[in-house]
């Protein structure tokens, strides 16, 4: 084998790795979303809001890694599912900031307090 071989087996194994993580993560966003009824990203939206008490629509995207269309969409449904609420800035008017309401803190809580099944490949990242 020459060293052109090796890279190129190298960087297959590598891709077929990131689709065991992939298809991991899918497997356990639908088991997620099944057993608490929200998605992941969702859930992370509550959890993002936990911990930070209140976020701009910039800064829950920023955190989650989602564009400004995908964010919106999603902040949408948890307002729609009574987890969240807006609230216009103090200072700045056009500033829209996201809190948690007392559904969304017991959402979360009960996602807290349950095990998650993670994935096998997933576990030491997750440690």
């Amino acid at each position: 084998m020459n060293d052109n071989d090796i890279h190129s087996s190298e960087k297959i194994a590598i891709l077929c790795k990131i689709r065991d993580i992939q298809r991991s993560v899918i497997l356990f966003e639908q088991q997620f979303e099944k057993q608490f009824g929200i998605s992941l990203n969702e859930g992370m939206v509550l959890c993002s809001l936990t911990k930070a008490k209140q976020l701009t629509s910039g800064e829950l995207g920023e955190k989650l890694g989602l564009t400004p269309s995908n964010m919106s969409k999603v902040i949408a449904s948890v307002e729609r599912k009574g987890f969240v609420e807006r609230s216009l800035g103090q200072e700045d008017k056009r500033q829209m900031y996201f809190t948690l309401t007392d559904q969304g803190r017991q959402r979360i809580a009960s996602i807290g307090c349950c095990k998650l099944a993670w994935p096998e490949i997933l576990r030491p990242l997750l440690e």
